[in-house]
């Protein structure tokens, strides 16, 4: 087995998140698995809500990132569910990460750093990627990311 397969193989993954609406949580077409939109719901639970900045009461852009990094873990986990277990994954081809942003919030790029920092601990390589900042997220969710995975 190589490095990549035993470390997928060895990864304590999260249960698949159930979907909050009409969708599932991710998809294969070819060779490529597609997650959807992933909230970092951890034990059935989002742990904080609201919108990431600087001011009092927000979610604070170290935590979020914390949050962005169990994104990631539960796309993973979507993954690999479909992929017939994770040591079934090849690579992160892209990543998207939405982060419920205050107005004067630029900083949406070191926030969906947690997500990619984790896929990139795992896989070992670099992927393409987007960080976009939002006005608001479903379940009011501060960040939520998708992943596009190949298979092996």
């Amino acid at each position: 087995m190589s490095t990549l397969a035993q470390r997928l193989a060895e990864l304590e993954l999260p249960a698949v998140a159930t979907p909050v609406a009409a969708y599932v949580p991710a998809v294969q077409c070819g060779n490529l698995i597609y997650t959807s939109g992933q909230l970092p719901v951890d034990d059935g639970a989002l742990p904080a809500t609201g919108l990431v900045g600087e001011s009092e009461g927000s979610v604070s852009p170290a935590d979020a990132y914390t949050y962005a990094r169990q994104c990631a873990r539960n796309a993973l986990a979507a993954a690999a569910a479909v992929a017939g277990g994770a040591q079934n994954l090849g690579r992160v081809v892209k990543v998207t990460g939405f982060v419920a942003s205050e107005v004067s919030f630029t900083g949406q790029a070191g926030v969906i750093n947690g997500a990619s920092e984790y896929l990139s601990e795992v896989f070992g390589s670099a992927h393409a990627r987007s960080a976009v900042g939002v006005a608001v997220l479903p379940l009011n969710s501060p960040v939520e990311v998708e992943v596009i995975f190949e298979l092996a």
